[in-house]
């Protein structure tokens, strides 16, 4: 369901996912949403008139997370299947398999790496249509407990990282530091250039880790118990947002001063921010 924030135009349901829709994101553009659901299909959708135009199918298992590269030309997905893929919006085409681990992927995330990080090269070129890649780490959250690095034009594995559960999601804070989150609620921070040890492990309670989202000076933590907190960089001062109670918040957004979560309980929830 699409709703627009700014004016009252109502609601616009988008239609066409076989199962339940897992995910979904905003493109760069604004205008353009993807999906992903356990019909293993990724859909892309027009926000003007509610078309899906293009349809993605290759996986094998529904598609658990979605992340844009660049300006959304490709996106990638990751499966219950253990793949990820990248895509091509304007052919409908899959570019690459670009990881298949043998075990579900939760989480990906996309970010650009520090140049003191070495990426690998391809083995093989790659395609014209494959745009904004050359600098860019794929994070993969995976079931098997492992937090995977790949380069994402090279398709080389740059690290794994081991967790004390399954990995349910990840994220970039910059281009040298991610957080990722766990079933059994642990949140890592790491230096992706040193991952002997993680810079820190958060730990606020057992539920499951569902999302992670960079929020100004901080990120926002959302947990299966209901929980879903700010936490600044420096972890002395944290904003909790209430309302959940125990329905676990599934995910969380940020669009300037608003956050907005989705929980269980069925209702999308808006908390509007001051100035941290």
């Amino acid at each position: 369901m699409l709703c627009h924030l700014a004016r009252s135009l109502g609601q616009r349901e988008l239609s066409g996912h076989v199962y339940d829709v897992n995910c979904c994101k905003f493109l760069p553009s604004g205008m353009v949403v993807i999906s992903g659901g356990m019909d293993a299909q990724v859909k892309v959708w027009s926000c003007e008139d509610g078309s899906c135009p293009v349809t993605f199918k290759g996986h094998k298992g529904g598609i658990l997370d979605l992340a844009a590269v660049d300006r959304g030309r490709n996106v990638v997905s990751c499966s219950r299947d253990g793949t990820a893929r990248l895509w091509d919006c304007g052919k409908s085409a899959c570019l690459a398999v670009v990881a298949d681990c043998g075990s579900p992927i939760n989480g990906c995330c996309v970010g650009v790496a520090e140049n003191s990080i070495n990426l690998g090269a391809p083995e093989e070129p790659t395609s014209d249509r494959e745009i904004g890649t050359q600098d860019k780490l794929l994070l993969l959250a995976r079931e098997d407990k492992k937090l995977q690095g790949i380069g994402l034009q090279s398709r080389q594995p740059i690290f794994a990282f081991d967790g004390s559960d399954a990995f349910n999601c990840c994220t970039f804070l910059s281009s040298v530091y991610v957080l990722a989150g766990t079933q059994d609620g642990n949140i890592y921070k790491l230096d992706v250039r040193c991952l002997r040890t993680p810079v820190q492990i958060i730990h606020r309670s057992g539920a499951p880790v569902h999302s992670l989202l960079p929020f100004r000076e901080g990120f926002v933590v959302s947990q299966g118990d209901g929980g879903c907190f700010i936490l600044q960089q420096d972890m002395d001062h944290i904003i909790e947002l209430t309302g959940p109670d125990v329905d676990p918040v599934y995910k969380a957004a940020a669009w300037e001063k608003s956050i907005f979560t989705c929980s269980r309980d069925g209702l999308v929830r808006k908390y509007q921010l001051s100035d941290l």
